[in-house]
């Protein structure tokens, strides 16, 4: 639900900050005292369309935000991990920016996102609902999803399996219309792909290898340099004659014969031995090593030409062996595959055939359980409009069958609401009915009844009791407070009889600020409501009478809450 709204330099608002609770809430007040634009801001913070026409004069940009409790909705909570927007599972936080260069800037628990996106979100949030505006119960497209909705659990399973069905039918129709596309094609790419494939193979790549080829050739091709070094180092250090060792053994027996007279001494002739030592496992090693050289200069040859393979298959196949090595697995799948599919394009289309008798089959359960759900939803709105004093009203839920290359995920048939308000009359789709106040109940009806199964946590409506006086009034007041029951409902009115029901009432009124004019908004307390609501009954003067009225509404009201 909707928790927290603010809105800053938004037509004629300054600065506005509301607070809302769950249950009904309604907007009164004067006509043109900005009661829709606060509507307004929420299309807008929910994904609606703007303009920087909504600026407020003299204004660089509008800022409106919104705090919503997080629904209980996995579709959402995917969507928002898609959009990588972080929630702690209770809250979310929107924001939206206007400029007066018409930049909008939208965020999301602080992540900026593009307008498209925030509706995605937004319709998760709020349901806005004005006078003449049809939203998703005025779309045929929808009205499939709106009876499954209601078949609830007794639908779920079958179209579940009919669902699995078709997914395996589109899967196999693929491969077969691959196979069939361009099979000329599809030969000369495995033909590329086998000769790819046996050419790595025969490289008989490992990983590691190039380094340890780079290592031993600059060792090959260092043979001369490295020989030199290592005769010279040796002579140096144990040749024949004064040699490095022989001085620093001489200087080792000079200082064991006074290394007892002095610590330092004792230190110094340590440090010497372990010299001398160390060097003596040096010229050892280096003798080693000169005894072991050899020029081999056919492996040189072999090394170079290894590492030119290497070059090419880089070159060719990937940056590294690594990425060669991968490329040549994921070559290796797509020929076993097609290896596999070599000869089987009969049977493919034989069991393509097989499928899609499976979905027919089971799209004909699934039409049959539809219908006898469409039955009983007709007969709950019926009984629904009959307390809206539409008791004549014919309500129709229509099939029509898809033709066979149409057939879509959702089953075999397209669904349609149809109504007629007035006997005699033909049966219409409802999208085209037209009449503002019969349109209001027809909405209403359905509403009452989805509210349970659509997961909107606000539903919002503009006025959408205009044309209805009465007990249709009445009647209209009980509806919306039954939605509210399951939904948080906001309401702009001028029915005093649906003021009267609400559990929140807000006044809205225009005053004149340093020559500015601004909307301001205040939530009523009992007495205030009374006063508001006799307003409502009799317009600008209020009578003793009236304002007994309204108590009256106000107690009727609380009476229905309670019982």
């Amino acid at each position: 639900m909707l928790q927290e709204l603010s809105v800053k330099n938004f037509a004629i608002i300054s600065s506005l900050q509301l607070e809302f609770q769950m249950g009904m809430t309604v907007l009164t007040g004067e006509t043109g005292a900005g009661k829709s634009i606060i509507i307004d801001a929420m299309g807008l913070l929910t994904g609606g369309r703007g303009s920087s026409d909504y600026i407020r004069q003299g204004a660089s940009k509008c800022t409106l935000e919104g705090l919503f409790t997080m629904p209980k909705n996995q579709e959402l909570v995917n969507l928002l991990e898609e959009l990588g927007i972080e929630t702690d599972d209770e809250s979310i936080v929107i924001q939206r920016d206007i400029s007066t260069s018409g930049k909008n800037v939208c965020r999301v628990n602080g992540r900026i996102i593009n307008i498209s996106n925030l509706r995605k979100v937004g319709e998760f949030l709020v349901d806005i609902h004005g006078q003449n505006e049809h939203q998703e119960l005025m779309q045929s497209e929808k009205h499939l999803g709106m009876l499954d909705d209601f078949g609830g659990k007794e639908l779920f399973k079958i179209k579940e399996q009919y669902e699995g069905t078709y997914s395996e039918y589109r899967l196999i129709e693929k491969k077969v219309r691959n196979r069939q596309k361009n099979e000329k094609e599809f030969a000369q790419r495995m033909d590329m792909l086998q000769f790819q494939s046996d050419e790595i193979a025969a490289a008989e790549l490992v990983l590691g290898e190039e380094e340890q080829l780079i290592e031993e050739r600059n060792k090959l091709g260092n043979f001369q340099k490295i020989a030199d070094a290592l005769a010279a180092s040796y002579e140096a250090v144990n040749g024949d004659g004064d040699s490095s060792l022989d001085k620093i053994g001489y200087a080792m027996n000079e200082l064991l014969s006074i290394e007892m007279l002095d610590p330092e001494y004792k230190a110094i002739s340590e440090a010497v031995q372990n010299s001398y030592y160390l060097l003596q496992e040096a010229s050892g090693d280096l003798s080693r090593h000169i005894d072991s050289l050899e020029l081999d200069e056919n492996r040189l040859n072999e090394v170079e030409t290894r590492l030119e393979l290497i070059r090419q298959m880089k070159r060719k196949y990937g940056e590294s062996i690594e990425s060669i090595l991968d490329y040549y697995q994921e070559i290796t799948q797509e020929l076993a595959d097609a290896d596999f599919l070599e000869g089987r394009t009969g049977e493919l289309e034989s069991l393509l055939v097989e499928k899609k008798n499976q979905v027919i089959e089971n799209g004909l359960k699934l039409r049959d359980v539809r219908k006898k759900i469409a039955k009983k939803l007709e007969k709950n709105i019926l009984k629904e409009l009959k307390e809206l004093y539409m008791e004549r009203t014919v309500f129709d839920i229509r099939f029509t069958e898809l033709p066979e290359e149409q057939f879509n995920e959702e089953g075999l048939d397209q669904v349609e609401f149809y109504i007629t308000t007035n006997p005699g009359e033909p049966l219409k789709p409802l999208v085209r009915v037209a009449s503002g106040g019969e349109l209001s109940r027809v909405m209403l009806a359905l509403k009452t009844i989805f509210s349970k199964s659509q997961g909107i946590t606000s539903i919002v409506f503009d006025e959408v009791d205009t044309g209805v006086s009465g007990r249709v009034a009445q009647a209209i007041a009980d509806k919306i407070y039954q939605i509210s029951e399951n939904s948080q409902v906001l309401c702009i009115t001028h029915l005093p009889q649906v003021a009267a029901v609400a559990d929140y009432q807000y006044f809205i009124e225009k005053e004149i600020i340093g020559e500015r004019t601004e909307t301001k908004v205040r939530r009523l307390k009992q007495d205030e409501r009374v006063a508001e609501i006799a307003r409502m009954l009799s317009g600008s003067e209020i009578t003793k009478l009236t304002t007994e009225h309204a108590k009256e509404l106000l107690n009727m009201a609380g009476n229905e809450r309670r019982s």
